[in-house]
């Protein structure tokens, strides 16, 4: 079994934490309900701009893990957000 890991680091604008939780919540939900993936924000929560997104899958073999964190980070890239994806970091490990 192989873990893939993807952490995504985003810069935004946001002049509150209301306006950062919203942006946040929508980006996690639409990777969950578009991937079988868990995805959570992992990083930068007291920062008012910016944010780490954090997402896991588990798969048998590595090169499907690898390509569904690919598509996951294209699809991110592709999307029309209010902010720049500073950073893309993957990891596949065995279990």
């Amino acid at each position: 079994m192989v873990l893939g890991l993807l952490r995504i680091r985003l810069r935004f604008v946001a002049h509150s934490r209301k306006e950062k939780r919203a942006l946040v919540k929508s980006v996690v939900e639409r990777l969950r309900h578009r991937y079988n993936a868990a995805v959570s924000e992992a990083g930068d929560l007291d920062a008012l701009d910016l944010t780490t997104i954090a997402v896991a899958c588990l798969s048998s073999e590595s090169a499907h893990a690898d390509a569904q964190l690919q598509e996951i980070a294209g699809a991110i890239e592709g999307w029309r957000l209010d902010a720049e994806v500073i950073d893309i970091e993957t990891e596949l490990i065995n279990v």
